[in-house]
């Protein structure tokens, strides 16, 4: 039985994310080692999760929007960098030099703006050019760079690094993943004496070769397993608890929640908890997810509502009653079973996390 405030509880151990960073630094070699903390930290909280990665090392950030870098920039030493992923979109060149966070410049256009701000001020701007390998998201193309390095469009940016982004990194049997990188190494034969990143999280466990000059993990950080087939190496970082609110026990035949998806064919004990897709709990579990109370495994039944989920605690060998926790997240179920039972990604599940839960921080910092 416990007291909350808020519907439900999310604990998040920061020690177990600087763990993880860490852990991945090992592995890398020379290679320096930043740490993807855009979408909140991936939902987790990055005004609490940067300082801590800075404390163990981590000398490089990376966001996606100007608002959030704007937003993390005070929150750690300006001996480290913040990089936008986005770049400075719809004349927020300015905005850039006057919070002290470094674009990534992804088109002719953003190059240009940006080249023109470093003429205006009289400076040489830092910046960090992407070329685009294969994703056909962000980037330069080929031609767009031949362009942009004849036509002396870097003049006055200092390109503090190359970067790309891997298609299928997770999967290391796709072809793609080393058509990138040859792709990558070509780009980068045309920019002398520029270092390079292109591994993110899965590319950092392809081989050395992916490791280039910075690596980039995310999702890693934060538990996600980088290798699809293979055990995860990583740390849990979140356990995601909310309390039974009703039981009730219902007939066979019974059906129960919206659109009736769920029809009993026993006699049945089921559990109304307090969390649902306002919550980050996705519709897409109704019928499909699974969770734990008291270490027995109990299934999602019917369909997820914004505030509830149903479970089937029948089979419950132990009492469950009005205030027992369930168990989403924890030690036996981690966020990729989570994913799994809703149809999607860790990634995805991470960042829908609501803000209605009643969040807990722990974990050691070394």
């Amino acid at each position: 039985m416990v007291e909350l405030t808020a519907g439900a509880r999310l604990t998040i151990d920061v020690g177990a994310i600087c763990e993880n960073w860490k852990a991945i630094r090992r592995r890398i070699g020379r290679a320096d080692c930043g740490a993807v903390v855009k979408a909140n930290a991936y939902g987790l909280g990055a005004e609490r999760i940067a300082p801590a990665l800075y404390v163990v090392g981590c000398r490089h950030f990376f966001v996606a929007h100007l608002h959030e870098a704007v937003v993390l920039r005070p929150t750690i030493r300006r001996d480290a960098a913040v990089y936008v992923l986005h770049g400075p979109i719809l004349r927020t060149e300015a905005a850039f030099v006057e919070h002290d966070v470094i674009p990534v410049l992804n088109s002719p256009a953003q190059i240009a703006a940006w080249h023109a701000l470093a003429r205006k001020l009289d400076q040489t701007l830092p910046a960090v050019l992407q070329a685009d390998t294969g994703m056909a998201r962000l980037g330069l193309s080929q031609a767009e760079l031949e362009s942009v390095l004849e036509g002396g469009a870097l003049d006055g940016i200092d390109v503090r690094y190359l970067m790309s982004h891997l298609v299928s990194a997770e999967d290391p049997s796709c072809e793609v993943n080393r058509v990138q990188l040859e792709r990558f190494a070509t780009t980068r034969s045309r920019l002398a004496n520029v270092r390079a990143s292109l591994a993110n999280s899965s590319g950092i466990f392809l081989c050395g070769d992916y490791h280039f000059d910075l690596v980039r993990p995310g999702a890693a950080l934060y538990g996600i397993a980088p290798t699809i087939g293979r055990d995860n190496p990583m740390r849990p970082v979140i356990r995601l608890e909310a309390p039974v609110i009703q039981l009730r026990t219902i007939e066979a035949g019974t059906a129960v929640g919206y659109g009736h998806r769920w029809t009993a064919q026993r006699r049945s004990r089921i559990a109304t908890v307090a969390a649902g897709y306002a919550d980050g709990y996705l519709r897409s579990a109704s019928n499909r997810g699974f969770a734990y109370i008291d270490g027995a495994r109990v299934p999602i039944i019917g369909t997820v509502s914004m505030d509830t989920l149903l479970v089937d605690v029948t089979d419950v060998g132990t009492p469950v009653h009005e205030g027992s926790l369930i168990e989403l997240v924890g030690e036996h179920i981690g966020v990729d079973d989570l994913a799994r039972g809703a149809v999607t990604i860790g990634y995805e599940m991470l960042t829908a996390l609501g803000d209605r839960y009643e969040r807990h921080y722990i974990g050691k910092l070394q």
